[in-house]
C-alpha cells in the first residue's frame, strides 16, 4: 500500500473552504502517490475507500462536464460498471448515486462499444443526440451533485484514516 499523507494545516484550510475543496485535498493526495492516474497496475497500491473516492472524482468530473456519454467515451465506463463502484457508494450511504449507476448500467451494456469507439469531434458531439437515453441519469446526477459531494465529504471526515495520514508540520 502506498502511504498517502496530508499536512494538517492544508486539511484545515481546505475544510474552511468548503466540501469541494476538502474532497479535492484527498483526491489530489491520492492521485499524487499513484503518479496522477489510476491504472490496473497501481490499483493494488490503494485501499477500497481510496479507489472509491477516485471513482467519485472521475464520475463527478466527467458527468458534470459531458454526462454519462462522455464518461463512457473517455474510457471510464469499464471502471464504473465492471467494478463494485455502485455497491461501494451504497455502503458509503449514497444510495441515490448507487441507484443512478445501477440503472444506467443497462444502457452501458447496450451501447458501450459504440460510445467507446474512436471518433471525430463532430461524431462525438452527435453521440449526445444518438444516446439521449442517458439524459435522465445526467440530470439526476447534476440535480443531486451537491448532496452527493457533501455525503462523500462526510464519509471522508468520518473515516479519514482510510484515506490518508494527517501529519503535523
Amino acid at each position: 500500500m502506498k502511504k498517502v499523507t496530508i499536512q494538517d494545516s492544508k486539511l484545515r484550510e481546505a475544510a474552511e473552504n468548503g466540501m469541494d475543496t476538502f474532497v479535492s485535498v484527498f483526491v489530489n493526495a491520492i492521485s499524487e502517490v499513484i503518479g496522477g492516474e489510476l491504472t490496473a497496475e497501481n490499483t493494488g497500491e490503494l485501499n477500497s475507500d481510496q479507489i472509491t473516492l477516485l471513482a467519485y472524482h472521475y464520475l463527478h468530473e466527467e458527468v458534470m462536464d459531458g454526462g454519462f456519454v462522455q464518461l463512457i467515451h473517455n474510457g471510464y465506463g469499464n471502471f464504473m460498471y465492471h467494478n463494485p463502484t455502485a455497491k461501494a457508494f451504497r455502503e458509503w450511504g449514497i444510495v441515490d448515486l448507487y441507484r443512478i449507476l445501477n440503472k444506467s448500467h443497462k444502457l452501458y451494456q447496450k451501447y458501450h462499444e459504440k460510445l467507446e469507439a474512436d471518433c471525430t469531434d463532430d461524431e462525438f458531439m452527435a453521440l449526445f443526440e444518438q444516446f439521449d437515453e442517458f439524459d435522465q441519469f445526467d440530470d439526476a446526477f447534476v440535480e443531486n451533485e451537491e448532496q452527493f459531494t457533501a455525503m462523500v465529504a462526510a464519509y471522508i471526515d468520518d473515516h479519514i484514516d482510510n484515506f490518508a495520514t494527517i501529519v503535523q508540520e
